[in-house]
C-alpha cells in the first residue's frame, strides 16, 4: 500500500472578489488581492487491493464506497472527490481505474468564505499528482482544479480561490477572457505582515452559507448590466488596486479604508451579500475598535474579517463573545499546496 498526504492552504479575500467571475473578467478584466493562512484542507490517498474506490470526508462524516470503475457517479454529498477521480483517471491514467482509498478534511467548514472547497479540489489534485508523478507546474494545476469546479461539476464561482490554494503567499492576480489568469506574488516587508496579522482578527457567524446562489444572482445582475452591480464590480475593483498599493507601502489605515470601501461596493452587487445580523455584527465591531470589516467569500455568513486597532483587539473579542460564534487568530502563510510520501 502507498500512502501519499498533501493539503493546500485556504485564503483571505482581502480586495476584489467577485470580479474573478467569469461573467464580469471576461469583459471588463478583473483583479483580486488575497493572501494563504494557517488553516487548510487535507488530502490522503491510499493505494489498496479491494478494487472499490472509497471516498471519505472525515469531518463531514460522510463515507461512499464505489466499485472500480473508470467513471464513478457524481455524488450528491462528495461530487468534488468524485469530479476530481474522473478527471485524474480520464486525462492522466489512460482511463485506467484506480482501487484506492481518498480521505479529506478540512480546518474550516465549507461555506465558511475562505475558499475551503476549492482547497480541497487542489489537495486532492495535489495528492494524485504525487502519486502518478505528473509534470504538472502550479498554473497547470490551479487551471485544472478551476474546470473540475467550474466546467466538469458545473459548480458556480471564480477563479481566485485555486490559484490562492496552489501558489500561496500574497498574491495580485489578474483575471481575463479566454481562461488568461496572470499570478503576480507580491514581496510584503516582515514587519507589514506582522503588523496585518496583529491587526487582524476572523470571527465566525457561526452560520455556513451556499455561495452557490449569491454567486449566480451576481453572475445574472453582471450578465443583464445591471448598472448597480457594474457600478460594484468596477468599485472593487478600483480598491483592490488601491488595496495594494497601501500594503506594498505598509500604511493599515489605507488598507482598512479600502476594505470598507471595497465592503460597501460587494453590497451593491447583489442584495444578499448582507443581513441584518452581519450588519448588527459589523456595527458593534465598528463600535468597540474595528476600523473596518467585511465578509469574507461571497457573503451571506461564513467569516467575517476585521481589521483593529491592536490595542482594543481584547475589547472586540469582548464584545463578540455575545454572539454564537467563534473568534479566529491567523497567520499568513507563504508555500501553497504541497504533497508527500509516507
Amino acid at each position: 500500500m502507498l500512502t501519499i498526504r498533501s493539503k493546500a492552504p485556504l485564503r483571505l479575500g482581502l480586495a476584489g472578489g467577485g470580479t474573478d467571475l467569469e461573467s464580469y473578467s471576461s469583459v471588463f478584466g478583473g483583479v483580486v488581492l488575497n493572501a494563504t493562512i494557517n488553516m487548510y484542507a487535507h488530502c490522503t490517498i491510499q493505494t489498496t487491493d479491494n478494487n472499490y474506490i472509497e471516498f471519505i470526508a472525515n469531518d463531514l462524516g460522510v463515507k461512499e464506497v464505489y466499485a472500480l470503475d473508470s467513471v464513478v457517479a457524481i455524488s450528491d454529498k462528495l461530487p468534488l472527490h468524485c469530479g476530481v477521480y474522473n478527471r485524474i483517471i480520464s486525462e492522466f491514467n489512460n482511463g485506467q481505474a484506480m482501487s484506492l482509498r481518498v480521505t479529506t478534511y478540512s480546518d474550516a467548514p465549507a461555506g465558511s468564505g475562505l475558499g475551503t472547497s476549492s482547497a480541497v479540489v487542489v489537495a486532492i489534485l495535489k495528492a494524485y499528482i504525487e502519486l502518478l508523478k505528473l509534470p504538472l507546474g502550479e498554473y497547470d494545476v490551479a487551471h485544472l482544479a478551476y474546470e473540475i469546479e467550474r466546467k466538469d461539476l458545473n459548480l458556480a464561482g471564480g477563479k481566485q480561490d485555486q490559484y490562492a490554494a496552489t501558489f500561496g503567499g500574497f498574491n495580485f492576480i489578474e483575471f481575463y477572457k479566454d481562461d488568461r489568469v496572470i499570478v503576480n506574488p507580491l514581496r510584503i516587508r516582515q514587519w507589514m505582515k506582522d503588523e496585518l496579522e496583529e491587526s487582524l482578527l476572523l470571527f465566525f457567524t457561526g452560520k455556513s452559507r451556499e455561495s452557490a446562489n449569491i454567486i449566480k444572482e451576481q453572475i445574472k445582475n453582471t450578465s443583464e448590466n445591471k448598472q448597480s452591480n457594474l457600478d460594484g464590480m468596477h468599485q472593487l475593483k478600483e480598491a483592490a488596486y488601491r488595496m495594494k498599493e497601501a500594503l506594498l507601502k505598509g500604511d493599515i489605515n489605507g488598507i482598512a479604508l479600502e476594505l470598507k470601501n471595497g465592503w460597501e461596493a460587494k453590497k451593491r452587487t447583489s442584495n444578499v451579500i448582507s443581513n441584518p445580523m452581519i450588519d448588527e455584527i459589523y456595527q458593534i465591531a465598528i463600535n468597540n475598535g474595528a476600523k473596518a470589516g467585511k465578509i469574507s467569500g461571497a457573503g451571506g455568513g461564513g467569516f467575517m474579517m476585521f481589521i483593529v486597532d491592536p490595542l482594543r483587539k481584547i475589547d472586540v473579542i469582548n464584545a463578540l463573545s455575545k454572539y454564537e460564534g467563534k473568534v479566529q487568530i491567523i497567520e499568513f502563510v507563504d508555500r501553497g499546496t504541497k504533497g508527500w510520501y509516507i
